[in-house]
């Protein structure tokens, strides 16, 4: 299929970043539209920007009918300044996004939520990506992906001193992540974005999961292997 469009919200995280280089050169989008705050400096035919404020995302004028929708989204409590925070970005703002596609006719929607989602959860962060899928499968969107990724790789703009530990010591013991703990493997943000990526161009319908390990082997096509 050609003339497809893709709109990404959360372009400028890691997994982001890594999405959009990959839409721009994917000959199947004919248009790729970021919802950003500010604008990225980005420069390509096909690309467009909606500077928005997501706190009035419903009430915006951005178009999603037909498109693929990409939700990248998210942030940490500490840069969030409290769980409220973290709880906005992370959960009302992808589900305000979700009823905008359901609402507007979007052909699918992808989203990148934590390995472990589980609204039942004693960890508010695993909770609330739990709780931000739980919502998303209420609106009945007719294609649903739900990328659910380990210890992410790549480089941050912001430094994360635990994720810059966690990534030297899981890097030392990644021969281990084997069999069973093979969804517990880190994975690098570009290898996320192919995941997501080749999912859209399935064009399946109804809900799907894609825990980490899957992720890893969509992306090297060797799912199911």
């Amino acid at each position: 299929m050609v003339n497809q469009k893709a709109v990404v919200a959360g372009a400028t995280g890691l997994i982001g970043k890594e999405l959009v280089q990959l839409l721009l050169t994917e000959p199947r989008y004919t248009s790729v539209t970021l919802l950003v705050r500010r604008s990225t400096g980005i420069s390509h035919p096909k690309f467009h920007e909606e500077i928005i404020e997501f706190d009035q995302l419903e009430q915006s004028h951005v178009d999603l009918s037909g498109a693929d929708v990409y939700c990248t989204l998210g942030t940490t409590i500490k840069k969030a300044g409290s769980q409220e925070a973290f709880r906005k970005v992370d959960y009302s703002y992808p589900l305000a996004l979700g009823r905008l596609a359901k609402a507007q006719g979007a052909k699918q929607f992808l989203i990148v939520t934590s390995m472990g989602a589980n609204p039942k959860s004693r960890t508010f962060y695993i909770r609330v990506k739990g709780e931000v899928e739980e919502g998303l499968l209420e609106l009945k969107l007719p294609a649903l992906h739900f990328f659910r990724p380990s210890l992410l790789l790549g480089n941050r703009e912001e430094f994360r001193l635990g994720e810059r530990v966690s990534t030297v010591v899981s890097g030392l013991v990644s021969p281990l992540f084997t069999g069973p703990l093979r969804k517990y493997k880190p994975v690098h943000a570009r290898t996320v974005a192919k995941s997501m990526l080749q999912a859209a161009q399935n064009g399946m319908q109804g809900s799907h999961v894609y825990e980490s390990d899957q992720i890893q082997a969509a992306s090297t096509g060797n799912e199911g292997k």
